[in-house]
């Protein structure tokens, strides 16, 4: 490890800095150092101790023994408020924004600008977000409520509300784990402005591309221990992959042809309407056999969330069919959808998939608790979800090994995916639907992800793999359709499809290359 003097040239440094959780050392004396204006990446496996370090940063937690320097001076960090005072700002992998609230709003909010007489000066709070604004280059209208704006929308605003705040170092968790590509290249151009402005970036993930796209340096951690600081620019993905995980890692799936058997689902020109009561799935049609996974590419908004909705009966089909198993299951019941054994990956875990406030055991056995063994005589049967739970965590590597009876909101993203995955595997389904399942998991985590399902799949299981990856689409699908305006506008079969061909469909051109549909 290199000695690195405590120096003003850097704008962080942390040294020796522990944190230790329920008898679980989520950090060991890591040591962190981010030159002024650099972009820097913290890269590491889920539950590497990543967000953990930053949140110390941020003032969320408090360390157990380490020190932290700002500009090469002492500081202590009690709260965020101290850490806004430093000139830090934090913009979280689950945004903390008022959804009622419009944009202006959320930006000044707790931070208020207001004459003698106590009333907010919002001209001159607007002023200076416009100026912001128009210093970055984004493209944001002030006006409008959160809950009417794009993901990648509401980030630019976090980020506005930290810069705002006076923020000089900038920590972004996980910022291109909800995005869209397009909105992955803006956040490469306001990311790329504000190193201009010698703005200090640090970037908490385990996206290579990214990594090798945006930042100078990278600090790796591997089970909350220091592994090594190296400049990105010397490094391959394969070579950061394997850092990270201590292992190498296969960036390509490998996988045999599919071998498709009889046709197990069906959608019959549905239409579904959107909360607007707008036409937003149009005569869509599709099916699904034994033994294939079947790739929905598009980009967001075009009827995905409405198609998923439908098919698990959380939303009216106006009309149209959904047959599982040579049944009707449209307009029925989440329940009724279950007994067909169909499974959901959904995209949001916090919202559609675990209740935050619960233990990680109980989330384990959210949809079948009412079911033998894990009820008997209409009581929960302990000893079944535990021992089900522990070998669940132990078959997916759920970190920390021993978090049963944590709380799941304890856990990194990474692993509160996992064990989604893990729970609704076991349900046994014929048809899985997996949307964004790897949306915040780490390379080798993916891996492991995507041998999952080709290994269900040559269970002669049914996948659709609903995902705004096209990287993971071309990988691991043996059919591709691309969803454009609530419509599939074209398949490919996995020897036909490519990157080219399948981006111009996703954006409304047209292809000849495309089967019927």
């Amino acid at each position: 490890m290199e000695n690195i003097e405590i120096s003003d040239k850097f704008a962080v440094q942390m040294r020796g800095i522990t944190k230790i959780f329920n008898n679980h050392r989520a950090l060991d004396f890591v040591n962190l150092d981010v030159k002024k204006g650099e972009t820097h990446a913290i890269l590491g496996e889920n539950g590497a101790g990543k967000s953990t370090l930053m949140n110390i940063l941020y003032g969320i937690y408090g360390a157990d023994s380490g020190e932290i320097f700002i500009n090469g001076r002492p500081v202590d960090i009690k709260n965020p408020s101290v850490a806004i005072n430093h000139g830090i700002g934090m913009v979280h992998q689950h945004f903390m924004l008022i959804e009622k609230f419009s944009v202006m709003q959320n930006i000044i909010l707790g931070n208020e600008t207001t004459d003698k007489f106590g009333v907010i000066n919002t001209r001159k709070a607007r002023k200076k977000v416009q100026e912001i604004i128009s210093k970055y280059n984004m493209n944001i209208d002030l006006k409008k409520k959160v809950r009417n704006i794009s993901v990648g929308t509401q980030q630019k605003v976090e980020i506005l509300k930290a810069l705002y705040r006076g923020a000089e170092i900038l920590i972004l968790d996980e910022p291109t784990a909800v995005l869209t590509p397009y909105e992955i290249e803006e956040l490469m151009n306001i990311i790329k402005n504000l190193k201009q402005d010698n703005k200090t970036v640090i970037i908490i993930t385990h996206k290579l591309k990214e990594i090798k796209k945006s930042s100078e340096t990278c600090t790796i951690i591997r089970k909350g221990k220091f592994i090594d600081r190296v400049d990105v620019i010397g490094q391959t993905e394969q070579n950061l992959a394997q850092k990270m995980v201590g292992r190498e890692v296969k960036l390509q799936v490998n996988k045999t042809p599919a071998k498709p058997g009889e046709k197990i689902f069906e959608i019959q020109n549905i239409n579904v309407l959107c909360d607007r009561n707008l036409k937003t799935v149009k005569n869509l049609s599709l099916e699904l056999r034994k033994g294939e996974i079947y790739g929905l590419a598009g980009i967001e908004g075009n009827g995905q969330k409405e198609l998923l909705e439908a098919i698990i009966g959380t939303r009216k089909v106006e009309s149209g069919k959904i047959i599982m198993n040579n049944s009707e299951i449209q307009n029925t019941s989440t329940r009724n959808v279950l007994d067909h054994k169909i499974s959901v990956i959904h995209e949001d875990r916090h919202k559609n998939s675990c209740v935050l406030s619960m233990s990680v055991a109980d989330n384990m056995i959210l949809t079948k608790y009412s079911k033998k063994p894990f009820c008997v005589n209409n009581m929960l049967n302990y000893e079944e979800r535990d021992k089900f739970t522990e070998k669940l965590i132990q078959d997916y590597d759920i970190r920390p090994s021993n978090c049963k009876n944590q709380k799941i909101r304890n856990l990194s993203g990474g692993n509160q995916q996992k064990l989604i995955i893990a729970r609704e595997i076991s349900n046994d389904p014929d048809l899985l639907i997996a949307v964004q399942p790897t949306r915040g998991l780490d390379v080798g985590a993916i891996e492991y992800v995507h041998k999952i399902l080709i290994k269900l799949r040559d269970q002669n299981k049914a996948i659709l793999l609903i995902s705004l990856e096209l990287d993971e689409i071309l990988d691991i699908s043996d059919r591709i359709g691309v969803i454009y305006d609530g419509s599939i506008v074209g398949e490919f079969s996995q020897e036909m499809a490519n990157e080219n061909n399948i981006g111009l469909l996703m954006a409304g051109g047209k292809t000849n290359e495309a089967q019927d549909n």
